[in-house]
C-alpha cells in the first residue's frame, strides 16, 4: 500500500503491483486479497494500489516500476453497476469505500486504471481481470451508453484479459514472466483473451469454423452432402470413356469407437469458432443474438472451443475457458494467511462490504442454475467448486481467533447461493460433453446430484466448534434444489433461519419465468409448505423473503398486475424493490438489446420477438406494482387499472388492488406524471402507450431512446444479493433497516 511499507519488509521494488477499485480488505471475500496473497505464496512481492486518483498516472508510480506486471481490477463489483443505479442515477454511497464515501473509482474502471498503468511505465505488461474484465471480453451491450462497445481489450490497450477461475492462469504468468518469456508470447493458457492479427492461429493445425456452423442466425445456402455418392470428375478423356456409367468406387475404413472420440475430441481442441465481428453484431440485432447465444454454448471447459471475433482490423482471441479448481486447490486459495481485516491505513472508517461479511465464511463458487439475469455464471461457471468441510471450520475457527467483534454468530456458510455445496453431475464424462445452458431449467437434470447431506453434516460440525452460539444463513436459497432434500429444510429452518429466510422466485408468471429459466410458482409453494411446517414444529415464528424483479425482458403490464395480485394474496409488502439492469454478456441483456430469444434458435424473418421494456414510464409502473400498498404510486397504479379495463381492483375490499381515496399529501410524484402522460397522450391520441398493453419496443441501435442521463448500476446477479435488493415483509411485520 506504500513506500514505507515496502522499506519495512527490505523491498527495493515490487514483482507485481496490483491495483483495484475497492478499499483494500485483506479477507478472502476480496479478490485482490486472494490474488495477492495467491502470488506472495508462490514467493512473489507484491504491492497493492488502492482506489487511485486515476486523472493522472502520478498515483500508479507510487510503488515503483513493478519487475513483471500490473494487474488491474475494478474490484468485487462491476464498476457502473457499483456507481449507478437501475434507473441510470449515481449512488449516493460506495459500499466498498471507507465510510461509504462514492465517486472513488471512474467509469469503466478497469479502462481507466490500465490506461494509467501503461502511461505510468510504458512497456510494463499490464494483465486486466475480475468481473467487470470477463463481462466485457467481446462486444457486449452497454446499458449505461445504450450501445454495443467493443471488448474491454482493445479499449484499455491491455496485454492480457484473464476471466473466470484466474488463480491458475494469473501464477502461471507469473512464473513464466520471471522466467524470461515475453507476454507477447503466452498464448495457451484457458482462461486468458487477448488481441492478435486478423487470421493468426496458435498452429499449423488449427481450424477456423464459421459460428453459423454452430448456430444458424437464419436462413443460410444449403451446402452439397459430403456424403452423397457422385462421379469423380475426369481425369482424362481416356478415363472418361473407361470409366464412363460406372459409380466410383470408395474406400472405406471402420475406425474403432475410442478412435472417433479421440480424433473429434483432439479436432475440438484446435478449432476455433469465429463470431460475428464487433462491426457486424454491432448494427444487427440477429447477429448480435446469435454471438450471444453461440457465446453460452461454448462456456463448458469440458467441450468449449475458443473464439474469435474481429474488431477492425485486429481480432479478440478467447481461449476456452479455464477447468475448475479442485477442492483441495480451492482450500489453498481460501486459507492463506489472511488478516482478516482492512487495511490499518483506513483507521476507524466503516467499510460497509466489510462489515457485511466479516463474519461469514465462503463455502463453494459458481452455480449451474443458468438464471438469464445473472452474471455469476459468465464469471465463475456452471460446475461447482466447494471447499472441504475441513477448510470451512478451520476457517471458522480462525474466524473467531481473529476477527475484531466477533460474538459468537456466524453471518453466513455459503456463495451465490445456499445450498449448491458439493452437488455436481453424477458423470465426469456426461459433464464434460454437456452443452445445457442450466442444469435445473426447464427441470433439474436427471444426472444432477441433489443429495443435500455434504451440507447438513457440515453445518452440524459448524454449530458445534467452540465459541460459535448461532450460525445464519445469509445467501440466496435455491428453493427447487432444497424441495429435493426435505431433511435439509428441517436443518435450515430449525437451526439457521434468523426470523427471515431470502429466497428468489423473481415472478409468478410463466412467460416471464420461461426468459429468466427460473422454475415456475408451485415450486415457491411446495417450498413453503415445508418451511412452515418446520418452523412450527420447532415452536419458531419464520418468514420468507421473496425477490421479484420488475421489467425483465418479456414482462408485460398484465404480468406485473397477475404478480401484485399474488403479493397482496399471499399478504407480502415489500420494502426495497429491484428493477431489471441489463448487465453486459447476460443472456437477459441480449433480449432487451434485441428483442430475440437467444434461448431458441434465431430466425431473421418470424421467430419468437421479447419484449423490452424500455420505456421510463412503463419502467416505472411495473416497480410499483411491486409495491401496490404505497401510497405514493396509487395514483399511477390507478391509471394504469383504467386503461388495463381493470377498474373492478379499485376500491376498498380484500380483492381489490389500490383504494379509491388517496391519503393527503402523497402520490404527488406519482399524480404529476400521470398528468403530464395525459397531456402527451392528448397530443398523440394514436399512442399505443393508451392500451394500457405492453408494447414491445422496436427501436434499433442508434435510434433515440428516452432522454435520461446515461446512468445506471442495480444488482445484476447472485453475487450481488448482498447488495441492497428487494426485501420482503409479511404485512404487520416492523421493518428493519437491511445491512448494505
Amino acid at each position: 500500500m506504500s513506500r514505507g511499507e515496502m522499506e519495512s519488509l527490505g523491498w527495493d521494488s515490487c514483482d507485481i503491483i496490483l491495483v483495484t477499485g475497492d478499499a483494500y480488505i485483506d479477507h478472502p471475500s476480496f479478490g485482490m486479497a486472494l490474488i495477492g496473497r495467491l502470488l506472495e505464496a508462490q514467493g512473489f512481492r507484491v504491492g497493492i494500489i488502492s482506489q487511485p486518483e486515476w486523472n493522472s498516472a502520478d498515483a500508479f508510480r507510487k510503488l515503483g516500476k513493478p519487475n513483471l506486471f500490473y494487474g488491474v481490477t475494478a474490484g468485487n463489483m462491476d464498476s457502473m453497476v457499483n456507481r449507478y443505479t437501475s434507473d441510470r442515477k449515481i449512488r449516493s454511497d460506495d459500499a466498498y469505500t471507507p465510510n461509504a464515501e462514492p465517486n472513488k473509482r471512474p467509469d469503466r474502471a478497469v479502462t481507466v486504471y490500465a490506461q494509467r498503468c501503461r502511461e505510468a511505465f510504458p512497456g510494463t505488461p499490464v494483465i486486466i481481470g475480475s468481473i467487470e474484465a470477463s463481462l466485457r471480453r467481446i462486444a457486449h451491450y452497454d446499458y449505461w451508453s445504450d450501445k454495443v462497445r467493443r471488448s474491454v481489450l482493445p479499449d484499455s490497450k491491455a496485454d492480457l484479459l484473464v476471466f473466470g477461475n484466474a488463480e491458475r492462469a494469473i501464477v502461471e504468468i507469473a512464473h513464466r514472466l520471471a522466467k524470461g518469456e515475453k507476454i507477447s508470447e503466452i498464448r495457451d493458457l484457458r482462461g486468458t483473451a487477448f488481441m492478435v492479427p486478423p487470421g493468426w492461429v496458435p498452429g499449423e493445425d488449427w481450424a477456423v469454423m464459421d459460428s453459423s456452423e454452430v448456430d444458424t442466425p437464419g436462413p443460410l445456402v444449403q451446402h452439397k452432402d459430403p456424403y452423397a455418392m457422385e462421379e469423380s470428375p475426369a481425369k482424362s478423356d481416356c478415363a472418361s470413356a473407361s470409366t464412363a456409367g460406372k459409380p466410383t468406387e470408395q474406400t472405406i475404413r471402420l475406425m474403432p469407437r475410442a478412435e472417433r472420440l479421440a480424433a473429434r475430441r483432439d479436432l475440438r481442441a484446435h478449432t476455433v469458432v469465429r463470431l460475428p465481428s464487433y462491426e457486424q453484431v454491432q448494427d444487427d440485432p440477429v447477429l448480435y443474438a446469435h454471438a450471444s447465444r453461440t457465446f453460452h454454448l461454448e462456456s463448458n471447459p469440458g467441450n468449449a472451443r475458443a473464439l474469435v471475433q474481429a474488431h477492425g482490423e485486429r481480432d479478440v482471441w478467447l481461449n476456452p475457458p479455464p477447468f475448475p479448481l479442485s477442492t483441495e486447490e480451492l482450500d489453498g486459495v481460501y486459507e492463506s494467511p489472511y488478516a482478516r481485516r482492512p487495511h490499518p491505513s483506513y483507521g476507524d472508517a466503516k467499510i460497509p462490504a466489510w462489515e457485511m461479511i466479516r463474519f461469514s465464511v465462503n463455502i463453494m463458487r459458481g452455480c449451474f442454475g443458468g438464471c438469464t439475469f445473472c452474471s455469476i455464471t459468465e464469471h465463475e461457471g456452471r460446475i461447482m467448486q466447494s471447499r472441504s468441510e475441513d477448510s470451512v471450520i478451520r476457517e471458522i475457527e480462525e474466524m473467531r481467533d481473529k476477527t475484531p467483534g466477533f460474538t459468537g454468530v456466524v453471518s453466513d456458510l455459503g456463495g451465490p447461493t445456499a445450498n449448491m455445496y458439493h452437488l455436481k453431475c453424477k458423470d465426469e464424462k456426461i459433464e464434460s460433453a454437456c452443452r445445457r445452458l442450466s442444469c435445473v431449467y426447464p427441470d433439474i437434470c436427471e444426472n444432477m446430484h441433489t443429495d443435500h447431506a455434504p451440507l447438513i453434516s457440515l453445518y452440524r460440525r459448524a454449530r458445534a466448534v467452540k465459541g460459535v452460539k448461532r450460525i445464519t444463513i445469509g445467501s440466496g436459497l435455491r428453493y427447487d434444489l432444497a424441495v429435493r432434500s426435505p431433511e435439509y429444510i428441517k436443518e435450515l429452518v430449525q437451526h439457521h433461519v434468523g426470523g427471515y429466510l431470502k429466497i428468489a422466485p423473481e415472478h409468478t408468471e410463466e412467460g416471464v419465468l420461461s426468459k429468466m429459466m427460473k422454475p415456475g410458482i408451485g415450486t415457491y409453494d411446495r417450498f413453503k409448505q415445508l418451511f412452515d411446517r418446520f418452523s412450527r414444529e420447532a415452536g419458531k415464528e419464520q418468514y420468507l423473503i421473496p425477490y421479484f424483479i420488475a421489467a425483465h425482458p418479456g414482462t408485460q403490464d398484465e404480468d406485473m398486475l397477475n404478480l401484485a395480485l399474488w403479493l397482496k394474496k399471499n399478504n407480502f409488502r415489500l420494502d426495497q424493490v429491484q428493477t431489471f439492469l441489463p448487465t453486459p454478456m447476460a443472456l437477459a441483456t441480449t433480449m432487451y438489446h434485441t428483442e430475440k430469444n437467444p434461448l431458441k434458435k434465431l430466425q431473421r424473418d418470424g421467430g419468437e420477438i421479447v419484449g423490452s421494456v424500455r420505456n421510463g414510464a412503463q419502467r416505472k409502473l411495473h416497480k410499483a406494482f411491486l409495491r401496490y400498498h404505497d401510497p405514493e404510486n396509487w395514483p399511477l397504479l390507478r391509471e394504469a387499472l383504467k386503461k388495463m379495463g381493470r377498474i373492478d381492483l379499485i376500491g376498498n375490499g380484500k380483492k381489490q388492488l389500490v383504494p379509491a381515496w388517496q391519503p393527503a399529501g402523497t402520490g404527488l410524484k406519482a399524480a404529476a406524471m400521470v398528468a403530464r402522460d395525459a397531456r402527451a397522450a392528448a397530443k398523440t391520441p394514436s399512442s399505443g402507450a393508451s392500451t394500457g398493453k405492453h408494447v414491445a419496443n422496436t427501436g434499433r441501435p442508434g435510434e433515440r431512446r428516452p432522454s435520461g442521463p446515461q446512468r445506471s448500476g442495480s444488482r445484476p446477479a447472485a453475487a450481488d444479493r448482498r447488495s441492497p435488493g428487494s426485501f420482503g415483509k409479511p404485512s404487520g411485520q416492523q421493518n428493519k433497516k437491511r445491512k448494505p
